[in-house]
């Protein structure tokens, strides 16, 4: 089963730290004269990293409240730093006008600094509006709960949360808004912890629902694949992608990605073997980790998996979801 994207536990303090920081420092060797996009700059951590070791960066995230960081580092670094307001599903639209790129970073899922703010509505353990809108556009959370029927919020509570009582979780959200509308985080956590109950040591009752209701409505999976095929259109020969995921779904679309092979149907021994299709990365690294002792510092750390390869000269694909395990539910639009 998937992990949280985020542990609610880093919530409790502190500001936003990159995860595997070192790592991909390692995996995407900036330098003076290299040309990196962040594409999920957030609070700019890997960007401030990347420009202290010499790098040019364009920062590419599309939630307003990012400004005062990316502001500093403007500031900071006024010849070396650019930042663009977009989807990093576009970084090849938005990051091509400034020239060649070297490689491109991508850190996936919700930011600390987005769960300590309550009006975004991300935290279950925080009350605000069950918003979790990351352009604050577009339909919200609350909109999903209070106008999806049982059986369409179930399948999306299990295809994006992989939540085994959703349909339990589903009917008790149901019930709840026949006397009014769910509108806070707080008012739905409790629903969902009255209907599933709360053991102690677990995680809370409501994080996978949480997952699920905030990938729904920030197009997530959609966001990624598109992200991915960007980065391949963008990257030349020679060019790195660096992707850091915090749970198990994520992590198969970029696993699949890289190696499409891994996505394919086990051939028989006894039929003719299809022809693999050209490779688009090679030195496709293994999954890493976070260690104990960054883990021990940052609690974010410990479902983070970074993947990383380096561009072929193929051609770069048209995009394409198939054989990447992209989650999908009954009732999707």
């Amino acid at each position: 089963m998937g992990k949280p994207s985020l542990p609610e536990t880093e919530a409790a303090g502190g500001p936003h730290v990159p995860v595997l920081l070192d790592e991909v420092l390692a995996a995407l060797s900036p330098g003076a004269g290299s040309r990196i996009v962040d594409g999920t700059f957030g609070a700019g951590g890997y960007s401030r990293a990347l420009l202290r070791a010499g790098a040019q960066v364009i920062g590419i995230d599309r939630d307003p409240s990012v400004g005062p960081h990316a502001a500093a580092l403007a500031a900071e670094f006024p010849h070396s730093f650019t930042f663009v307001p977009g989807t990093f599903s576009e970084l090849d639209t938005l990051a091509s006008r400034f020239g060649p790129v070297d490689a491109v970073v991508l850190d996936i899922g919700v930011s600390s600094m987005q769960l300590d703010e309550a009006d975004r509505g991300f935290s279950f353990m925080r009350d605000g509006p069950l918003d979790m809108r990351m352009s604050r556009a577009g339909a919200s959370a609350a909109d999903l709960v209070n106008d999806l029927d049982a059986e369409n919020l179930a399948n999306l509570l299990y295809a994006f949360g992989e939540e085994r009582k959703s349909r339990r979780i589903a009917q008790f959200i149901v019930a709840a808004r026949q006397d009014a509308p769910i509108a806070t985080t707080l008012e739905l956590a409790r629903i969902i912890e009255k209907a599933i109950g709360r053991k102690p040591g677990d995680a809370h009752p409501a994080t996978r629902s949480f997952q699920a209701l905030r990938i729904a409505v920030n197009g997530e999976f959609e966001q990624l694949v598109e992200g991915l095929f960007a980065a391949e259109r963008l990257l030349p020969e020679g060019g790195k992608l660096a992707v850091v995921s915090f749970h198990s779904l994520e992590d198969r679309i970029v696993k699949r990605y890289f190696d499409p092979d891994k996505g394919g149907p086990a051939m028989s021994r006894h039929l003719p073997q299809a022809e693999s299709e050209p490779r688009r990365w090679q030195n496709v690294a293994k999954a890493v980790k976070a260690g104990a002792g960054e883990v021990a510092r940052n609690p974010r750390a410990r479902s983070a998996v970074l993947r990383s390869a380096i561009r072929t000269a193929q051609p770069a694909r048209p995009v394409q979801a198939a054989g990447l395990g992209v989650p999908t539910f009954k009732g999707a639009a």
